[in-house]
């Protein structure tokens, strides 16, 4: 059939939907060829020109095309709703339509995330796919923004009902097809007045779910102080609404990471720094200053974070969210799992009711326990990630302050037992595709997100010995008075109204439950990774000697020796922690002796060592500090640790200092440097630094050089080292890098760093002390570039 012109008159509209429609059938007599207008309408979406949506074909045409291609009739309700969604429209019969359209997505996305996928694989074209690309995404957006248009200086308004439905659907269709997403992020100004729908409680669960994809897929990070009335928005929102709109505030305030891992090179870093500073702070350094500037927001948060689950939202209100729940996706999941332990423990009481001669009580109106601990959980989670972000922050001297004064870490000590360690049940929630173990488990990764919130919590701040009681504290003191040193000034300042209660405190219980952690248990890291936080900074005896007297040292050992740990970083976290709790300690050097006491387990013990440098520096480090100390000192019990224990005699040998000079050198690059192995430099630097002091640089240079001719690769290892040393200059030494962290590491002034450095760098080939009088003129290679732009 050839299509006959539009007749004068007919209507600029009318003519240009018969041309489409001659399009879309291929302008030929025939039937229309498949797919064809899919291909078309693909195209029209992807240029913005053609065919984009269901408006521009005529009714009749799309019913008789879907008896064909089977679109589950959601083009003609196209059509439909947006004739019926126009300005002046009253919006009835358009929220009829959306009910009609709503269940032909929402069964196909249930499928879709449950990957029971018979549903989506009947069709070839998906009902959201249809409905994507027959316009109706970008039809719902408008038909959202229709409250931000103004008629005579009023401005129109949609029921929360109506919004409520949009939102599900513009979800379903995100989550089945590919694109959507982040067609929806690229339009910013739409994701900004999401924010304003979160004020009806009826559509909060829903928009913050949407946000919370679309951010998730975002380019570029919004920026809150964009959010109109941020401050009155988060001040309105109740407890249960302020937890869910943490899961959104972690997107915001957390630095975008590009997943590429040169970026993560110290290199790529310190360039990025450089560009930054030119450009002002980052969207999420400015994300959390607004947040820091509502009003109360950090107090609530800590009352989230330490509310108990008898305190939390009562069983109608939460069994509301729940069914809210079922119609989001991720969400419905974990509310299926919920409901399994429900029946579970519904079965049980009923059990019981019934032997007991007890009524038997709904599990709709009697909430089980375990769903109520399971969903306190869950809200947990994404506070303590938020703490944890803003406590990494620019403005971390002002968070600490405040999570010590509304006393987080007294409420989380409190809760460690009953919810944070809990024993896990036989019906403990697990997500739909995971297992208990898995570290996506809300148990798990609430346990992770806590061990994180203690270790940035300590680092390096006074406030940590807010984790010890009042007891505990006083046992510190009683340390240092035995010890004739004079105590902690930080320890004489800790506001003692603000410390943990009860006959434990928080790091006394997280040793406890480090020591009976299994072997395999992803745990280890993390845990040793907080407790070498409340070690780090400026050595303290008593501190050491309270973990001592707890039996973490012998803890550590039979980690690492006894049961022969493999992997990697449990193995470094246990011996960052080793090395802080055995520096400068003559006690913890006996226990050691003590606790390996046969050349069968030193010999284990080194071989853990020798495995990874990159793992272990930081130990070799410490006990090279602490042998060089100990020689210095004049006292029976040094003398007596000095010829007894194996680990310090045989870091004295020179060969053996050689040896880990030469691989520690030899295992880093400029290009290769990372936060992680940067350790590695600066622990060669510690070894040339007290061979300095007794005037033996010379001869370690001298014996590095032999080493290398002897590995056939003369000046391989020194041109290396002088990049390296180039490098450590421009790292450290700038304006904004804080030196404090290498004094208090090893006790040497940070000038003395410098001076040692500079001595190494000298260009004066005359020099016993410069590397260039150890590299041949053959093999020097000193002036590499090796700057990134």
């Amino acid at each position: 059939m050839a299509a006959a012109p539009a007749a004068a008159g007919s209507g600029a509209g009318r003519g240009r939907r018969a041309a489409a429609t001659v399009a879309a059938w291929g302008g030929w007599g025939g039937r229309p060829r498949p797919g064809n207008i899919l291909l078309q309408l693909r195209q029209g979406q992807l240029t913005g020109r053609g065919l984009v949506r269901a408006v521009q074909f005529t009714e009749t045409f799309l019913t008789e095309r879907d008896k064909q291609s089977k679109w589950s009739g959601i083009p003609q309700l196209l059509l439909k709703l947006y004739a019926t969604s126009h300005l002046h429209s009253d919006f009835i019969e358009c929220q009829n339509i959306l009910k009609e359209i709503s269940p032909l997505l929402s069964m196909e996305a249930m499928a879709f995330v449950t990957e029971e996928r018979k549903l989506t694989q009947e069709t070839t074209y998906p009902n959201t796919y249809i409905f994507d690309l027959f316009g109706g995404v970008d039809l719902l957006v408008e038909i959202l923004m229709r409250p931000t248009i103004s008629i005579r200086g009023q401005k129109l308004k949609i029921s929360d009902e109506m919004s409520k439905d949009c939102l599900s659907i513009l979800y379903n269709t995100c989550v089945c097809t590919e694109g959507v997403t982040k067609r929806l992020a690229e339009k910013n100004d739409f994701v900004i007045f999401l924010f304003t729908l979160m004020t009806s409680k009826k559509t909060f669960l829903q928009t913050a779910t949407l946000i919370e994809d679309i951010l998730g897929v975002k380019k570029e990070m919004i920026r809150l102080d964009e959010v109109p009335n941020l401050s009155s928005l988060v001040s309105n929102f109740d407890q249960q609404q302020l937890a869910n709109f943490c899961r959104i505030l972690a997107v915001t305030i957390s630095e975008m990471d590009t997943g590429n891992d040169d970026k993560h090179t110290l290199l790529a870093k310190n360039a990025q720094q450089k560009k930054s500073l030119s450009l002002g702070p980052s969207a999420a350094e400015i994300n959390q200053a607004a947040l820091l500037s509502i009003p109360g927001f950090v107090e609530r948060l800590c009352k989230l974070a330490t509310r108990k689950v008898s305190e939390s939202t009562g069983t109608a209100s939460f069994l509301q969210e729940l069914e809210e729940w079922y119609t989001w996706l991720d969400n419905a999941l974990v509310l299926d799992a919920l409901m399994r332990v429900a029946n579970e423990e519904s079965e049980h009481s009923q059990g019981a009711s019934e032997e007991n001669g007890l009524p038997h009580t709904s599990a709709r109106t009697q909430l089980p326990q375990s769903m109520k601990i399971m969903h306190e959980i869950m809200y947990k989670l994404e506070v303590l990630y938020v703490l944890c972000v803003l406590l990494m922050g620019r403005q971390r001297n002002q968070v600490h302050r405040m999570i010590a004064e509304f006393k987080l870490i007294p409420g989380l000590n409190n809760l460690f037992d009953k919810l944070i360690w809990r024993k896990h049940s036989a019906s403990a929630l697990v997500l739909h595709g995971h297992n208990q173990n898995c570290d996506c488990s809300p148990d798990i990764t609430l346990k992770i997100q806590f061990l994180r919130l203690l270790q940035s919590f300590s680092d390096h701040h006074e406030n940590k010995y807010l984790l010890l009681n009042n007891q505990e504290l006083n046992e510190l003191s009683a340390i240092s008075l035995k010890a004739n040193i004079p105590e902690v000034e930080a320890v004489l300042n800790t506001d003692r109204s603000l410390v943990c209660d009860g006959k434990r405190g928080l790091l006394t219980r997280l040793l406890q439950v480090m020591k009976k952690e299994p072997a395999e248990s992803s745990f280890r890291f993390w845990q040793a990774r907080a407790v070498e936080s409340f070690l780090r900074g400026t050595t303290s005896y008593a501190d050491q000697m309270f973990l001592l007297k707890r039996g973490l040292l012998e803890h550590i050992l039979y980690c690492i020796v006894d049961s022969e740990c493999k992997s990697r970083d449990v193995l470094q976290s246990y011996f960052d922690l080793l090395g802080e709790l055995m520096k400068f300690n003559v006690d913890a050097f006996k226990r050691f002796n003590k606790y390996i006491n046969t050349d069968a387990k030193f010999q284990v013990f080194l071989k853990q060592i020798n495995s990874s440098l990159v793992d272990s520096n930081m130990l070799v480090r410490c006990v090279t500090l602490s042998l060089d100390r100990f020689e210095n000192q004049v006292d029976m019990k040094v003398a007596e640790v000095l010829s007894e224990c194996r680990l310090l005699a045989y870091i004295s040998q020179v060969p053996t200092q050689m040896s880990f000079l030469f691989r520690l050198i030899n295992i880093i690059h400029v290009q290769t440097l990372t936060q992680e192995n940067v350790s590695c430099l600066n622990t060669s630097l510690v070894i040339l630094m007290l061979a300095r002091r007794k005037e033996r640089l010379p001869l370690y240079l001298r014996l590095l050089q032999r080493m290398e001719h002897s590995k056939k690769y003369p000046g391989f290892l020194l041109n290396n080292f002088h990049n390296l040393l180039r490098f450590w200059q421009q790292h450290y030494l700038h304006k904004d890098k804080d030196s404090t962290c290498l004094e208090n590491s090893s006790c040497i002034s940070f000038s003395y760093w410098k001076e040692t450095v500079s001595i190494l760098l000298n260009p004066d080939r005359q020099s016993p002390s410069a590397l260039v009088s150890y590299i041949e003129e053959p093999y020097m290679d000193i002036d590499r570039d090796f700057t990134e732009e």
